[in-house]
């Protein structure tokens, strides 16, 4: 067979092969350390907060989303993130992102942020900021060692709700470097002082000038709430993916603590600390009517 095959044959040959494996359907979910709508609250000046986010899958794609990555069934996902607020319109961030897969414990490295945003915006009725995220990652995590996050904020809210969009533009350098979009929305409504629920939207349409084709795409839906548990905020959501390139279920969870703000009394917020809930990216606070 090999005499048969002359080197220009096994050159076509494999020109084919790799033709029609670029028209395979497009990567599976990838598991996500960090499910959030940003909505350009921040700490205030000289203020730490930290973050838990902690995400599972119970039913996702059984698939890796290239070879040797990550598969998102049955994987716990989430990073510790910390913050520092260094003016009242700039913040900047730390994350340790981490997977739980097989009893394995598997790190993504780190990612650093900074954040821009319309000062006090937890007291605006129109806000926006823009966010951009440095990282570096595993092979387990990407096919590229380095990539980086554009995420706009834009968002109106009154007393009793909000809507925001963050039109996210997600980079990847190297070899299968690309620029793929990646949209999240949320809607919430207060139900009472520190409590909210709404519903929040996550999405990869994929390369940007090539979306994939939609059942390739992920799509999934949370039903979220957010309320104060003592000195700690929750976000608490459950994602049901809306087509087949999508986790079908996710459960995600953030836990987030403010410590007080140098200089302030304790038990007193300070008028430029941000939201009464100091989860600046997963939760919303509306201004008092």
């Amino acid at each position: 067979m090999k005499r048969c095959l002359r080197p220009r044959t096994r050159r076509q040959l494999c020109l084919l092969a790799g033709t029609a494996l670029s028209l395979l359907p497009g990567q599976p979910a990838k598991a996500t350390d960090e499910i959030q709508v940003y909505n350009a609250g921040i700490a205030a000046p000289g203020q730490f907060t930290i973050q838990q986010h902690l995400n599972y899958v119970p039913l996702g794609v059984k698939d890796p989303p290239f070879p040797g990555g990550l598969i998102s069934n049955n994987s716990i996902n989430g990073t510790p993130e910390f913050a520092y607020g260094v003016t009242d319109w700039w913040e900047v961030g730390l994350y340790l992102p981490f997977a739980i897969k097989d009893q394995q414990f598997l790190s993504d490295a780190f990612k650093l942020r900074t954040l821009f945003v319309s000062p006090n915006a937890e007291q605006r009725n129109f806000f926006y900021g823009v966010n951009f995220e440095f990282s570096n990652t595993t092979p387990k995590f990407s096919q590229s060692r380095f990539g980086m996050e554009i995420r706009p904020i834009i968002g109106v809210r009154n007393a009793d709700y909000e809507f925001i969009v963050n039109p996210i533009v997600d980079i990847s350098f190297g070899k299968y470097g690309e620029a793929d979009f990646a949209p999240a929305a949320r809607l919430a409504r207060r139900v009472g002082p520190d409590t909210f629920v709404g519903l929040e939207y996550y999405s990869d349409f994929g390369e940007i000038g090539n979306f994939a084709k939609l059942e390739d795409q992920q799509h999934t839906l949370f039903a979220v709430t957010d309320f104060k548990l003592g000195v700690f905020d929750v976000n608490f959501g459950v994602g049901y993916g809306l087509t087949p390139g999508s986790d079908r279920w996710v459960v995600k969870s953030i836990v987030g603590y403010a410590f007080p703000v140098p200089g302030s009394n304790p038990g007193t917020r300070e008028p430029g600390a941000g939201p009464v809930n100091p989860m600046s990216h997963a939760t919303a606070r509306f201004p008092q009517r």
